[in-house]
């Protein structure tokens, strides 16, 4: 199978450690993704929120592109992205009247007969749960880990449709696979505020409040994200958060990918650990995983 590779703008500037880690969890695993060439922005939230036909057109024209280029699978990292493409490759598939529509506007005929995939899902269901475990060199031995999932991960599940809408475990099972405890939490599908983190910056702190004490009440050291705007939301967040409401939350929110590698055997540097406003590195140092990584890496 021929997967393509849409990282999106997040991993190719204020999610670049996202960017970073998958490229090096893919390596590990000899998983060989090819980026869509000249991809543009799929337009995210703002986008149909101010024109409808323009937000189905703009991710549309990255599955054009992708087929154009030969992929018939197609890998969005950021959980915007991949919600994007598939709701946009849904309402096409759905209706002539709207696929001649959007033709139109991207000025181009090309049918984007492709599949689209979530990182997730790839690691889930395409290369296996069983695989990337046998593949781990440091287990996360005694690492509590918090899945966030988000709301645009896993809904609408009639578009979506991998994992469950509700109580999803599709990151947990990865979480497990690589030694780390995945903890049941309430909070996993509950919204960060997304892109109201400007506009809207007061109703954000409370929904992130709410998310970080559930962690919290959950034994979390820290959580796993797979959306750059949930991770900068949680992370970016949590001083402000702590002078608002007078808390002393100060729980690292990590890439998935980010602890996949360090399962793989990667150290710090290599994942960007360094790069978050909550240090993740002071954590994994205490639980005796850097340690361990950074000799490994010397051994080898």
């Amino acid at each position: 199978m021929n997967y393509g590779y849409f990282p999106g703008c997040s991993l190719h500037s204020t999610a670049r450690e996202f960017n970073i880690s998958t490229k090096a969890v893919c390596s590990s695993l000899k998983i060989n993704f090819t980026e869509v060439e000249d991809w543009i922005c799929c337009g995210a939230t703002p986008a149909h929120t101010t024109n409808h036909d323009l937000g189905l057109a703009l991710p549309y024209s990255n599955l054009q592109l992708a087929a154009q280029q030969g992929f018939d699978t197609l890998v969005a990292p950021c959980a915007a992205c991949y919600n994007r493409l598939k709701v946009s490759d849904f309402e096409i598939r759905k209706s002539d009247e709207k696929k001649n529509r959007i033709h139109e506007i991207t000025e181009d005929k090309t049918e984007a007969d492709i599949s689209i995939l979530h990182l997730i899902e790839f690691f889930k269901n395409d290369f296996g749960i069983e695989e990337i475990k046998s593949a781990v060199k440091n287990p996360l031995v005694g690492l509590r880990v918090a899945s966030y999932y988000g709301c645009l991960l896993v809904r609408p599940n009639e578009i979506v449709n991998f994992d469950d809408e509700e109580n999803p475990t599709s990151m947990d099972e990865i979480v497990s696979a690589i030694g780390a405890d995945a903890l049941d939490w309430s909070h996993k599908t509950e919204c960060c505020g997304a892109a109201h983190a400007i506009p809207k910056t007061e109703i954000v702190l409370q929904l992130c409040k709410k998310l970080l004490q559930a962690a919290e009440n959950s034994s979390a050291d820290c959580i796993a994200v797979a959306c750059p705007l949930c991770h900068a939301n949680l992370d970016m967040r949590q001083n402000q958060i702590n002078k608002t409401f007078g808390t002393k939350f100060n729980t690292p929110i990590l890439y998935i990918t980010q602890l996949m590698g360090l399962a793989l055997g990667y150290g710090a540097n290599d994942l960007s650990l360094q790069s978050h406003f909550v240090d993740p590195i002071k954590l994994l140092t205490r639980k005796n995983l850097i340690p361990q990584l950074e000799k490994m890496n010397r051994e080898n």
